[in-house]
């Protein structure tokens, strides 16, 4: 059974940084692609950005240039580091992966059926 263990999460100044962490289990690690995703309260929960499991990164053009994904297949994590915090960029945060897939093929929630429990971030202005 696959769980994802989203964490990292907490309030944070404008301008402030974070960076989460996905623990992933009950999957072959290597071969998934890794989005993170967002839900804000009232909104969709919308993608932010994804890794391949070569490396491939793609970004929501709203996170460009700020946050940055990372994997250690070692230790079957994936990491949101997360640089100038925005008010905006207040929601859960949720993990999920899916094998073979591209980082751009990751970047719609409407893949998955299942989550972790996310991670709140909350930024205040």
């Amino acid at each position: 059974q696959v769980q994802l263990v989203e964490s990292g999460g907490g309030l944070v100044q404008a301008g402030g940084s974070l960076k989460l962490s996905c623990a992933i289990s009950g999957t072959t690690f290597s071969i998934d692609a890794i989005g993170w995703y967002r839900q804000a309260p009232g909104k969709q929960r919308e993608s932010v950005a994804a890794i391949s499991q070569g490396g491939s990164t793609n970004y929501a053009d709203s996170v460009k240039g700020r946050f940055t994904i990372s994997r250690d297949n070692a230790k079957k994590k994936v990491y949101l580091q997360m640089n100038s915090l925005k008010p905006e960029d207040t929601a859960v945060y949720y993990c999920n992966r899916r094998p073979l897939l591209s980082a751009q093929a990751m970047g719609s929630a409407n893949l998955f059926r299942s989550w972790g429990q996310g991670t709140q971030v909350t930024v205040s202005s």
